[in-house]
């Protein structure tokens, strides 16, 4: 089975030093209780540090330390695993980015959406909305994904495809639908299928498996969702399995999925993405859409569902990262880069939600981007 292994830093290209004041932050935000728990891992030059963890299992400050095999849930860090799995369907030949939404899903062509595309879909660029107006009340009746997809059908554009950015977790969704239609297959069946498993990706999931329920590092979630039997804690969420947001892992066993992107789509003898996949994928798509406002193209760009770097921007990636860097972060406190022209990645999950600044991500991200020599 392709896996990664274990180096120490100094063997692949890290100072010890700036690694262990990265270790000592984050210890102190955890002593602090502004962070319950957090799990790390550095990778360079095809191997990776031992994974760091720090904190409680859960927030409460009398829960036991934060179990070995930890899971966390990853939140938007989903987006992009969710965008490859669609661009295996466009190396296979079944769509191609130009592709209409509607041709594959017809009811979503009502109200004025029949122009957006796939492309669309991955660059935040389709005028659909981030999360649904009827978001809570779905969720606070225990919907399932196929009811988000009708609501999203019914939906109107706030404005015309490919002319403006928009963050949107319901153009995720939209891909998870059109992959099921054409394969036949849930996105989270498809994933394990022909990503986790041939990757050796055993503690990576779209949704739980209850039997490792005690694994998964509860967020903290707002006081007032606490009780909620929809927060990102529960039964009902955890096993939803988002397309946007449900995949379940550890930083070790993502950072098998980070290298292979950093192999240009090959660990070992498995290849998942070809090289010009992965190339498309980490491109500015926005700089080919001329609609879209020259600021937004230039400096904020997009690939096709990684964020590419944004150097005026220290929230979450930080202020030090190369111009070809690459990755995302999610709401539940998370946070994954790759820079190939320094051949690295981090993989960062907490347990504290940092939206929308993530000032603490960006803080260790600098840190580790310092211990790159």
């Amino acid at each position: 089975m392709p896996a990664v292994t274990v180096a120490k830093p100094e063997a692949i290209g890290l100072d010890p030093a700036r690694l262990k004041r990265a270790e000592q932050l984050m210890q102190e935000w955890v002593n602090q209780d502004r962070i319950p728990a957090a799990g790390w891992v550095v990778g360079r030059r095809g191997r990776m540090i031992e994974p760091r963890l720090v904190g409680r299992q859960r927030p409460a400050k009398e829960a036991p330390p934060l179990r070995r095999d930890a899971l966390f849930l990853i939140a938007s860090i989903t987006k992009p695993v969710t965008v490859g799995a669609v661009m295996m369907l466009v190396e296979r030949g079944l769509l191609t980015l130009e592709d209409r939404v509607a041709a594959f899903v017809p009811r979503f062509g009502a109200n004025g959406k029949r122009e957006v595309q796939i492309r669309h879909l991955m660059t935040h660029t389709s005028g659909l909305p981030d999360m649904l107006p009827n978001n809570e009340a779905l969720r606070r009746a225990h919907r399932p994904f196929a009811a988000f997809i009708d609501e999203v059908c019914k939906l109107k554009l706030s404005f015309a495809p490919g002319t403006r950015v928009s963050y949107q977790s319901m153009g995720t969704a939209m891909l998870a639908e059109v992959l099921h239609q054409v394969t036949g297959i849930t996105l989270a069946e498809f994933l394990r299928r022909e990503v986790f498993a041939p990757l050796g990706m055993k503690d990576t999931s779209l949704g739980w498996n209850p039997t490792v329920k005690e694994r998964i590092a509860a967020v903290r979630v707002p006081r007032e969702m606490e009780k909620e039997d929809w927060n990102w804690n529960t039964p009902y969420w955890l096993g939803f399995g988002a397309p946007w947001g449900g995949l379940i892992t550890s930083p070790a066993d993502f950072a098998i999925y980070c290298q292979m992107m950093l192999n240009g789509g090959v660990l070992g003898t498995t290849r998942i993405f070809s090289p010009a996949a992965v190339r498309a994928m980490t491109l500015n798509q926005l700089a080919t859409m001329p609609q879209v406002p020259e600021e937004e193209r230039r400096c904020r760009p997009w690939g096709l569902g990684w964020r590419l770097n944004w150097p005026g921007h220290s929230s979450n990636f930080g202020d030090l990262l190369g111009p070809r860097t690459y990755g995302h972060w999610g709401a539940t406190g998370t946070l994954c880069w790759i820079d190939p022209d320094a051949e690295a990645y981090l993989i960062l999950f907490t347990t504290q939600p940092q939206e929308p600044e993530g000032r603490f991500l960006a803080r260790l991200s600098n840190v580790v981007a310092s211990a790159l020599v």
